[in-house]
């Protein structure tokens, strides 16, 4: 029987989860975020990391063996094991400035404009990230970067769909719609 798993990966910010979420829906398919394996939830949230084995346990157990998924968020550096169950992978790259313009809403948005303000309780924490993130393209911090995810892009197995992720939500998921069903099995 035929399988759509399907990988959404790119930069903090590039629209990864928005895209997933909307072609899972698309597709009437589960949808599952990495964030939501990577981190422990803490108030405030993205404080803690869950243990990769802990993260893989759970990702077998909630979705790994089903046929049917999308995953978004990246699995660089902790998810080798789960290559050999991605149908398809997709690259979205979105230029850095508007990566970090869609950073800085959705900061605001779950936290309140007014913690990440200046003097609010989030506003070290959000500008951290946001400068964190904005060194993807150049790779000059610890994490992740533009040349690791091309680096680990290259082992994979599976068929690769670069997007961009300026371009239009509806005619994103239309593109990668027509990639699911040109999937071989």
């Amino acid at each position: 029987m035929k399988s759509r798993r399907i990988h959404l990966m790119g930069a903090s910010g590039s629209g990864v989860t928005t895209i997933g979420r909307a072609l899972a829906s698309r597709l009437a398919l589960p949808h599952h975020d990495s964030d939501d394996y990577f981190w422990l939830p803490t108030a405030p949230p993205y404080q803690t990391t869950r243990p990769a084995a802990e993260r893989l346990r759970l990702m077998r157990e909630m979705f790994l063996p089903r046929l049917d998924w999308v995953l978004s968020g990246t699995v660089t550096g902790w998810g080798d094991e789960l290559v050999p169950f991605f149908d398809l992978v997709v690259f979205v790259r979105t230029p850095r400035e508007l990566r970090l313009q869609r950073l800085r809403g959705r900061e605001a948005a779950h936290f309140g404009a007014d913690a990440v303000a200046q003097g609010g309780w989030r506003h070290e924490e959000a500008e951290s990230f946001v400068d964190w993130a904005s060194h993807y393209e150049a790779g000059d911090r610890d994490g992740r970067s533009l040349a690791k995810d091309e680096a680990w892009l290259a082992k994979l197995p599976c068929p690769i769909v670069r997007v961009d992720g300026s371009r239009p939500l509806v005619g994103l998921v239309e593109q990668l719609c027509s990639e699911a069903q040109r999937l071989p099995g």
